[in-house]
């Protein structure tokens, strides 16, 4: 398990920096030229024609640094959140595996209980560390020393809650990052909205374009955010969704194919 959290580990660290490092190349080539070309546009427009009304371009929109730090950090949760779905579905795939290689009609004995944990604990390491191996481990354990299949259902029962605590727990920097995402956007309208009242003199003197601007940074850094969390907070709820799927077929798989088969004479 501590091999399969210091790879967890290292691939956020390293989905950060090359997550951040893109994002920055895109903006110094791409969105900043872009935007800066595009304001450039209608200030020239504006000034042959005063009733001329600017469109919205989505590089002005996303130009300013919040927007580009809640893209980073909705890219890094989204990475985070596809890299739990693949050890997921991963760990799926014993469902369809015959760890202990029960012939049919076969029943388990509390006396056969440790020949079969021995084909379990030598699988590969990081087979052993997916829930179902740990699961099926504890259930025959438990009816080796215990001799009681209700015991089985329990001890089981206890690693699958176990692992809903562990997978919650998981994904708790997503959750922070879902709430940092509309922070940081908060922050870009404090400062838009600053910047509006350090250009309200030039207002009263009839240039509002200070203040126009100001605004437009604060607004679009709301729109930005909010809508980047509600896509990071949507694919969060999708993940938890199939973990607790994941878990309770588990559970049931268990019960179904191992509790079931056993007995004591």
């Amino acid at each position: 398990m501590n091999k399969i959290r210091n790879r967890e580990f290292l691939f956020e660290v390293f989905a950060l920096v090359l997550i951040a490092i893109i994002v920055q190349g895109f903006y110094a080539t791409v969105v900043r030229p872009q935007a800066a070309a595009a304001v450039a546009q209608d200030a020239a427009q504006m000034a042959k024609d005063p009733n001329y009304v600017p469109a919205r371009n989505i590089h002005v929109i996303i130009k300013d640094p919040e927007q580009q730090i809640c893209f980073v950090l909705a890219f890094w949760a989204l990475a985070i959140m596809g890299y739990k779905a693949w050890s997921l579905q991963h760990g799926r795939k014993l469902l369809g595996a015959d760890l202990l290689k029960l012939p049919e009609g076969m029943k388990i004995l509390p006396e056969d209980s440790r020949d079969y944990a021995r084909q379990v604990e030598a699988l590969p390491a990081e087979m052993r560390g997916e829930l179902l191996p740990r699961a099926l481990l504890s259930g025959l354990h438990r009816f080796g020393s215990t001799r009681n299949i209700q015991d089985v259902s329990s001890a089981i029962h206890d690693t699958c809650d176990l692992e809903f605590g562990r997978l919650d727990a998981e994904l708790s920097m997503v959750r922070y990052v879902a709430w940092a995402i509309p922070s940081i956007g908060f922050v870009g309208t404090v400062r838009g909205i600053g910047e509006s009242l350090q250009q309200a003199h030039k207002a009263v003197e009839g240039d509002v374009s200070g203040v126009v601007a100001g605004l437009g940074v604060a607004f679009n850094s709301t729109l930005v955010a909010l809508a980047l969390s509600i896509l990071v907070m949507f694919m969060l709820h999708q993940v938890q969704l199939r973990q607790e799927r994941a878990v309770l077929d588990t559970e049931e798989f268990l019960d179904q194919n191992v509790v079931r088969q056993m007995m004591v004479r």
